[in-house]
């Protein structure tokens, strides 16, 4: 989704309509010819055909043999560069993967990258709800999720308190911790492979349960790893499998 900031003056629109090409291939089912990207991207038909032939030239787009076209290696190729901007070990993703598959539910990675608490990676899971502001790249609430109070628990109280002083504490549901003194107390309970529950605190009628990663590894020595579902209550099968995910991430 683009933000609702005012168009640049300085527009590169041939650019912008590259983009727009790459969104509705990569949106589609199924493979689109060029009468249908110039129609679903409001271009007229000879200025598609120049994007398409240029950005299947760069490797972005792929031509099929029924002249239909998907997506190239060049987007492929740029995901595993931006993962890697992340430094997001590539076993993590299959351990998410698991247990996302184990439980249907949405699993989360969280680490602290360039001192900020973040997820790095996620896999969804059909019956966990879809959270807008829990994604790839995105500094989490720290206060609110179980991603960020699992993770603050590792701090220093010191630089715990200075993260929460720039972050604010605002409140999202009746349930957000919004008080310093009550949010010390359940995080002095937070232990690494332990879970830890969440129920509204971040959305109504989202639950999470998460586990504290302690890693042999002196420059990220701290992930979390986060389960999401609807119900008011975490499953118990769901806290066993997200634990279990968390021991095998830090062993």
């Amino acid at each position: 989704m683009r933000d609702a900031a005012p168009e640049p003056s300085d527009l590169v629109r041939s650019v912008s309509r590259a983009f727009r090409v790459l969104e509705e291939v990569g949106a589609s089912p199924a493979p689109l010819t060029v009468k249908a990207i110039a129609r679903r991207c409001e271009l007229n038909l000879s200025t598609a055909y120049h994007l398409v032939r240029t950005l299947t030239y760069e490797g972005y787009l792929t031509r099929g043999d029924d002249g239909h076209y998907r997506l190239g290696s060049s987007v492929a190729m740029r995901f595993h560069e931006m993962l890697s901007s992340l430094h997001r070990p590539p076993q993590a993703h299959q351990v998410l993967r698991h247990l996302s598959a184990l439980t249907r539910r949405t699993a989360y990675l969280g680490r602290f990258v360039s001192g900020r608490i973040m997820i790095t990676d996620l896999v969804e899971g059909p019956d966990s709800p879809y959270l807008e502001d829990l994604e790839v790249g995105l500094d989490v609430a720290a206060h609110a999720t179980v991603i960020g109070k699992t993770l603050l628990a590792a701090l220093p109280r010191s630089r715990r308190a200075e993260y929460l002083a720039e972050q604010g504490m605002p409140r999202f549901t009746a349930r957000t911790t919004v008080d310093t003194d009550e949010l010390e107390a359940e995080l002095s309970g937070i232990r690494a492979g332990r879970a830890v529950l969440e129920h509204g605190q971040f959305r109504d009628g989202v639950s999470c349960v998460g586990a504290l990663i302690r890693r042999d590894c002196a420059e990220d020595p701290w992930w979390t790893v986060v389960s999401s579902t609807l119900d008011d209550e975490v499953p118990g099968e769901l806290v066993w499998h997200t634990v279990r995910a968390a021991r095998d991430l830090g062993s």
